[in-house]
């Protein structure tokens, strides 16, 4: 009896999840001239550098030295800030935000731009209790993984998209 209700709830989850379009992601078609690609990025060891690299292999680039590569990808802004945002009543920070902005921009081995730079930007406001320093600190280590992995997905997915964009004819 309890497989009968539970295979009807499972059955039921896949139908609901199908009707109300509900899809994994799928790996993003990158232009086909990223096939041999070089990656050029200020900090190379950096969790959004490093994350970035995974997926461009896992989405069919072969990463090269930029001698082999037929594009590269230019990221000159990978810059983590941490702003202030308010202070209390004792003259110490309560909150604070932490700002990750990427620029990047594809060009061929000629240096012909491919892809025009764009920005991407994420944040997230950390509040600060001094009672909890370590937790705070974890707390800011884990959004910044975070932020950076959103930001590497964003640019795989925004290299995917910008070949099929560009192909709809403009009115």
């Amino acid at each position: 009896m309890k497989r009968v209700t539970r295979y009807i709830i499972v059955m039921c989850t896949a139908i609901m999840l199908g009707a109300c379009g509900f899809h994994l992601q799928q790996q993003s078609e990158l232009p086909q001239e990223m096939a041999q690609t070089a990656l050029e990025v200020q900090y190379p060891y950096s969790p959004f550098a490093r994350r970035l690299l995974i997926l461009l292999e896992q989405n069919g680039a072969n990463v090269v030295a930029t001698a082999a590569a037929d594009a590269i990808l230019e990221i000159p802004v990978n810059q983590v800030r941490k702003e202030i945002l308010t202070i209390g009543d004792n003259a110490r920070v309560r909150e604070y935000r932490v700002r990750h902005t990427v620029s990047f921009r594809l060009v061929d081995a000629q240096g012909e731009v491919l892809i025009p730079e764009h920005t991407l930007e994420q944040s997230r406001v950390i509040s600060f209790d001094e009672q909890d320093i370590l937790a705070a600190a974890q707390e800011e280590e884990f959004l910044r993984q975070n932020m950076a992995e959103t930001l590497s997905r964003l640019v795989i997915r925004h290299l995917g998209t910008t070949e099929k964009q560009d192909s709809f004819p403009t009115q």
